[in-house]
Protein backbone atom coordinates (compact mmCIF):
# COMPACT_ATOMS: atom_id res chain seq x y z
CA UNK A 1 0.00 0.00 0.00
CA UNK A 2 3.03 2.51 0.18
CA UNK A 3 3.24 3.86 -2.86
CA UNK A 4 5.85 6.68 -2.36
CA UNK A 5 8.70 6.40 -4.84
CA UNK A 6 12.27 9.01 -5.05
CA UNK A 7 12.44 11.90 -7.58
CA UNK A 8 14.86 10.13 -9.04
CA UNK A 9 13.14 7.05 -10.05
CA UNK A 10 10.20 8.78 -11.66
CA UNK A 11 11.64 9.07 -15.28
CA UNK A 12 11.92 4.92 -15.46
CA UNK A 13 8.20 5.27 -15.34
CA UNK A 14 8.11 6.56 -18.39
CA UNK A 15 9.32 5.09 -21.80
CA UNK A 16 9.92 6.56 -25.42
CA UNK A 17 6.40 7.05 -27.20
CA UNK A 18 4.27 7.28 -24.28
CA UNK A 19 1.32 9.51 -23.99
CA UNK A 20 1.87 12.05 -20.76
CA UNK A 21 -0.43 14.50 -19.74
CA UNK A 22 0.81 17.19 -17.03
CA UNK A 23 -1.18 19.12 -14.92
CA UNK A 24 -1.09 22.50 -13.66
CA UNK A 25 -2.15 25.68 -15.76
CA UNK A 26 0.00 27.82 -17.98
CA UNK A 27 2.71 28.88 -15.01
CA UNK A 28 0.62 27.57 -11.94
CA UNK A 29 1.02 24.31 -9.76
CA UNK A 30 3.23 22.09 -12.32
CA UNK A 31 5.26 19.37 -11.46
CA UNK A 32 8.59 20.43 -12.48
CA UNK A 33 10.73 18.58 -10.28
CA UNK A 34 9.38 15.66 -12.31
CA UNK A 35 9.53 17.40 -15.28
CA UNK A 36 13.20 18.31 -14.77
CA UNK A 37 13.72 14.62 -13.83
CA UNK A 38 12.20 13.46 -17.11
CA UNK A 39 14.39 16.12 -19.01
CA UNK A 40 17.93 14.12 -17.81
CA UNK A 41 16.28 10.99 -18.90
CA UNK A 42 17.02 9.35 -22.04
CA UNK A 43 13.07 9.16 -22.54
CA UNK A 44 11.60 10.99 -26.30
CA UNK A 45 9.05 11.32 -28.77
CA UNK A 46 6.17 11.92 -26.01
CA UNK A 47 3.18 12.85 -27.09
CA UNK A 48 2.34 15.46 -24.47
CA UNK A 49 -1.20 16.76 -23.53
CA UNK A 50 -1.99 20.02 -21.56
CA UNK A 51 -3.20 23.32 -20.46
CA UNK A 52 0.34 24.28 -21.56
CA UNK A 53 3.13 26.19 -19.23
CA UNK A 54 6.76 26.24 -19.05
CA UNK A 55 7.03 22.65 -18.67
CA UNK A 56 6.22 22.69 -22.09
CA UNK A 57 8.85 24.43 -23.96
CA UNK A 58 12.06 23.54 -21.43
CA UNK A 59 10.40 19.56 -23.00
CA UNK A 60 10.77 21.10 -26.60
CA UNK A 61 13.96 22.31 -26.16
CA UNK A 62 15.47 18.87 -25.49
CA UNK A 63 14.09 17.32 -27.64
CA UNK A 64 11.60 15.19 -25.79
CA UNK A 65 8.47 15.62 -27.74
CA UNK A 66 6.97 14.37 -30.96
CA UNK A 67 3.51 15.61 -30.18
CA UNK A 68 1.63 18.36 -28.31
CA UNK A 69 -2.00 18.91 -27.59
CA UNK A 70 -3.04 22.03 -25.77
CA UNK A 71 -5.26 24.65 -25.42
CA UNK A 72 -2.36 27.29 -25.01
CA UNK A 73 1.06 27.25 -23.70
CA UNK A 74 1.74 30.38 -22.09
CA UNK A 75 3.30 31.67 -18.58
CA UNK A 76 0.62 34.52 -18.46
CA UNK A 77 2.85 37.33 -17.91
CA UNK A 78 5.16 36.15 -20.86
CA UNK A 79 1.90 35.64 -23.00
CA UNK A 80 3.52 32.93 -25.31
CA UNK A 81 5.72 30.15 -24.31
CA UNK A 82 9.13 31.22 -25.63
CA UNK A 83 10.93 27.88 -26.87
CA UNK A 84 7.35 26.19 -27.62
CA UNK A 85 7.14 29.24 -30.00
CA UNK A 86 10.24 28.45 -31.16
CA UNK A 87 9.49 24.17 -31.66
CA UNK A 88 6.08 25.68 -33.10
CA UNK A 89 7.89 27.81 -36.18
CA UNK A 90 10.38 25.13 -36.54
CA UNK A 91 7.45 23.11 -37.72
CA UNK A 92 8.72 19.86 -36.04
CA UNK A 93 6.17 18.40 -34.08
CA UNK A 94 3.19 17.14 -34.44
CA UNK A 95 0.60 19.07 -33.66
CA UNK A 96 -3.21 18.82 -32.05
CA UNK A 97 -4.09 22.99 -31.21
CA UNK A 98 -7.75 22.94 -29.30
CA UNK A 99 -9.68 25.59 -27.37
CA UNK A 100 -9.85 25.21 -23.25
CA UNK A 101 -13.17 24.05 -23.39
CA UNK A 102 -12.48 20.90 -26.21
CA UNK A 103 -9.16 19.89 -23.96
CA UNK A 104 -11.46 19.63 -20.85
CA UNK A 105 -14.08 17.42 -22.66
CA UNK A 106 -11.40 15.17 -24.64
CA UNK A 107 -10.09 14.37 -21.13
CA UNK A 108 -13.28 14.10 -19.37
CA UNK A 109 -14.44 11.68 -22.03
CA UNK A 110 -11.12 9.62 -21.25
CA UNK A 111 -12.02 9.46 -17.76
CA UNK A 112 -15.51 8.55 -18.48
CA UNK A 113 -14.15 5.48 -21.13
CA UNK A 114 -16.28 6.69 -23.93
CA UNK A 115 -15.05 7.20 -27.00
CA UNK A 116 -16.00 10.91 -27.73
CA UNK A 117 -18.37 13.50 -26.12
CA UNK A 118 -20.28 15.82 -28.07
CA UNK A 119 -19.87 19.66 -27.93
CA UNK A 120 -21.03 22.55 -30.06
CA UNK A 121 -17.57 24.46 -29.52
CA UNK A 122 -15.24 24.44 -32.45
CA UNK A 123 -18.44 24.37 -35.04
CA UNK A 124 -17.76 27.30 -37.61
CA UNK A 125 -13.97 27.50 -36.54
CA UNK A 126 -10.62 26.05 -37.74
CA UNK A 127 -10.84 24.08 -35.28
CA UNK A 128 -12.25 20.94 -37.87
CA UNK A 129 -10.08 23.01 -40.62
CA UNK A 130 -6.91 22.20 -38.80
CA UNK A 131 -7.99 18.80 -36.89
CA UNK A 132 -9.21 17.06 -40.50
CA UNK A 133 -9.49 13.80 -38.51
CA UNK A 134 -12.28 15.58 -35.75
CA UNK A 135 -15.97 14.51 -37.26
CA UNK A 136 -19.10 15.38 -36.54
CA UNK A 137 -21.93 13.48 -35.75
CA UNK A 138 -25.63 14.26 -35.85
CA UNK A 139 -28.37 14.35 -32.99
CA UNK A 140 -29.89 10.77 -32.81
CA UNK A 141 -33.38 12.64 -31.34
CA UNK A 142 -36.07 15.21 -33.03
CA UNK A 143 -33.46 18.10 -32.85
CA UNK A 144 -31.15 16.39 -35.48
CA UNK A 145 -28.75 18.80 -34.23
CA UNK A 146 -25.14 18.65 -35.66
CA UNK A 147 -22.39 18.25 -32.93
CA UNK A 148 -18.69 18.20 -32.99
CA UNK A 149 -17.38 14.80 -31.62
CA UNK A 150 -14.66 15.48 -29.79
CA UNK A 151 -12.24 12.51 -29.33
CA UNK A 152 -11.23 11.15 -26.01
CA UNK A 153 -7.64 11.98 -24.94
CA UNK A 154 -6.80 8.39 -22.94
CA UNK A 155 -3.25 9.08 -21.40
CA UNK A 156 -0.51 6.57 -20.82
CA UNK A 157 0.40 9.01 -17.71
CA UNK A 158 -0.96 11.84 -16.06
CA UNK A 159 2.07 14.24 -13.84
CA UNK A 160 0.26 16.37 -11.22
CA UNK A 161 1.41 18.22 -8.32
CA UNK A 162 -0.44 18.84 -4.85
CA UNK A 163 0.08 20.23 -1.65
CA UNK A 164 0.07 17.04 0.44
CA UNK A 165 -0.57 13.43 -0.38
CA UNK A 166 -0.08 10.31 1.79
CA UNK A 167 1.73 7.09 1.03
CA UNK A 168 -1.53 5.66 -0.05
CA UNK A 169 -2.29 8.00 -2.88
CA UNK A 170 -4.56 10.15 -0.95
CA UNK A 171 -3.80 14.49 -2.32
CA UNK A 172 -5.25 17.64 -0.71
CA UNK A 173 -4.81 20.49 -3.55
CA UNK A 174 -5.73 23.45 -1.20
CA UNK A 175 -5.12 26.54 -3.61
CA UNK A 176 -7.96 28.50 -5.03
CA UNK A 177 -8.20 26.95 -8.30
CA UNK A 178 -7.67 23.09 -8.61
CA UNK A 179 -8.02 23.79 -12.58
CA UNK A 180 -8.53 20.10 -14.41
CA UNK A 181 -6.35 17.22 -12.46
CA UNK A 182 -8.90 15.17 -11.53
CA UNK A 183 -9.37 14.66 -15.37
CA UNK A 184 -6.15 14.30 -16.20
CA UNK A 185 -6.02 11.45 -13.32
CA UNK A 186 -9.20 10.09 -14.49
CA UNK A 187 -8.26 9.85 -18.30
CA UNK A 188 -5.02 7.91 -17.65
CA UNK A 189 -3.70 4.32 -17.26
CA UNK A 190 -1.20 5.65 -14.36
CA UNK A 191 -0.72 8.51 -12.11
CA UNK A 192 2.29 10.00 -10.70
CA UNK A 193 1.66 12.68 -7.94
CA UNK A 194 4.13 15.12 -6.54
CA UNK A 195 3.73 16.73 -3.33
CA UNK A 196 5.11 19.67 -0.95
CA UNK A 197 4.19 17.61 2.46
CA UNK A 198 3.94 13.93 2.67
CA UNK A 199 2.41 11.88 5.15
CA UNK A 200 1.48 8.61 6.66
CA UNK A 201 -2.01 9.00 5.84
CA UNK A 202 -4.14 11.93 5.59
CA UNK A 203 -7.75 13.03 7.25
CA UNK A 204 -10.08 12.93 4.51
CA UNK A 205 -13.19 12.88 7.09
CA UNK A 206 -13.59 16.97 7.81
CA UNK A 207 -15.72 18.49 5.39
CA UNK A 208 -12.72 21.29 4.09
CA UNK A 209 -10.16 17.84 3.84
CA UNK A 210 -12.87 16.36 1.64
CA UNK A 211 -13.80 19.06 -0.23
CA UNK A 212 -9.48 19.49 -1.10
CA UNK A 213 -9.34 14.98 -1.83
CA UNK A 214 -10.38 15.81 -5.40
CA UNK A 215 -9.87 12.20 -6.97
CA UNK A 216 -9.46 8.88 -5.24
CA UNK A 217 -6.58 7.24 -4.52
CA UNK A 218 -6.85 4.10 -6.69
CA UNK A 219 -6.04 6.55 -9.67
CA UNK A 220 -2.58 7.43 -7.74
CA UNK A 221 0.20 4.67 -8.82
CA UNK A 222 2.99 6.72 -7.11
CA UNK A 223 3.90 9.81 -5.12
CA UNK A 224 7.18 11.72 -4.93
CA UNK A 225 7.57 13.99 -1.67
CA UNK A 226 9.03 16.99 -3.65
CA UNK A 227 9.01 19.76 -1.39
CA UNK A 228 9.25 23.38 -3.56
CA UNK A 229 8.69 21.25 -6.88
CA UNK A 230 6.61 23.19 -8.77
CA UNK A 231 8.81 25.96 -8.83
CA UNK A 232 9.31 28.08 -11.22
CA UNK A 233 5.71 27.87 -11.52
CA UNK A 234 3.70 28.89 -8.42
CA UNK A 235 1.73 26.67 -5.75
CA UNK A 236 -1.06 28.74 -3.79
CA UNK A 237 -1.00 29.18 -1.21
CA UNK A 238 2.40 28.34 -0.21
CA UNK A 239 4.63 30.46 -2.79
CA UNK A 240 4.17 32.65 -5.83
CA UNK A 241 5.58 31.83 -9.90
CA UNK A 242 9.09 33.56 -9.94
CA UNK A 243 8.96 35.72 -12.43
CA UNK A 244 13.07 36.56 -12.18
CA UNK A 245 13.48 33.03 -12.92
CA UNK A 246 10.73 32.80 -15.72
CA UNK A 247 12.12 36.32 -17.64
CA UNK A 248 15.87 34.80 -17.34
CA UNK A 249 14.57 31.67 -18.49
CA UNK A 250 12.78 33.11 -21.55
CA UNK A 251 15.79 35.30 -21.98
CA UNK A 252 17.59 32.37 -22.71
CA UNK A 253 15.14 31.34 -25.87
CA UNK A 254 16.71 34.28 -27.78
CA UNK A 255 20.41 33.91 -27.01
CA UNK A 256 22.83 31.77 -28.74
CA UNK A 257 22.94 28.22 -27.55
CA UNK A 258 20.24 29.41 -24.48
CA UNK A 259 18.96 25.88 -23.64
CA UNK A 260 22.40 24.61 -23.24
CA UNK A 261 23.48 27.18 -20.98
CA UNK A 262 20.27 27.69 -19.13
CA UNK A 263 20.61 23.57 -18.63
CA UNK A 264 24.33 23.45 -17.44
CA UNK A 265 23.26 26.18 -15.19
CA UNK A 266 20.38 24.73 -13.75
CA UNK A 267 19.44 20.82 -14.77
CA UNK A 268 23.35 19.30 -14.05
CA UNK A 269 22.47 18.01 -10.64
CA UNK A 270 19.81 17.30 -8.44
CA UNK A 271 16.56 18.57 -7.03
CA UNK A 272 18.49 20.06 -4.39
CA UNK A 273 20.85 21.83 -6.43
CA UNK A 274 18.48 23.75 -8.74
CA UNK A 275 17.02 25.06 -5.45
CA UNK A 276 20.24 26.44 -4.40
CA UNK A 277 21.07 27.62 -7.97
CA UNK A 278 17.35 29.70 -8.30
CA UNK A 279 18.15 31.51 -4.81
CA UNK A 280 17.69 28.40 -2.44
CA UNK A 281 14.27 27.07 -0.53
CA UNK A 282 13.91 30.00 1.62
CA UNK A 283 13.59 32.05 -1.54
CA UNK A 284 11.02 29.87 -2.93
CA UNK A 285 9.11 29.29 -0.14
CA UNK A 286 8.56 33.31 0.15
CA UNK A 287 7.82 33.93 -3.21
CA UNK A 288 4.52 36.25 -3.35
CA UNK A 289 1.51 34.85 -4.85
CA UNK A 290 0.31 37.17 -8.11
CA UNK A 291 -2.33 39.94 -7.81
CA UNK A 292 -4.53 40.62 -10.72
Amino acid sequence: MNKQIGLDTVASQLHDGMTVGIGGWGPRRKPMAVVREILKSPVKDLTVVAYGGPEIGMLCAAGKVRKLVYGFVTMDLIPLEPYFRKAREAGGLEICELDEGLLHWGLRAAGMRVPFLPTRVGLGSDILTYNPGFKTIQSPYADGEVLLAMPALPLDLALLHVDTADRLGNTHIHGPDPFFDDLFARAAKKTIVSCEEIHDRLDIARPDDAKANLFERNLVSHVVHAPLGAHPTSCAPRYGWDLVHLKKYAASAVEPHGWAHYSEQYLGGDEGRYQDAVGGAQHIGALPMPIF
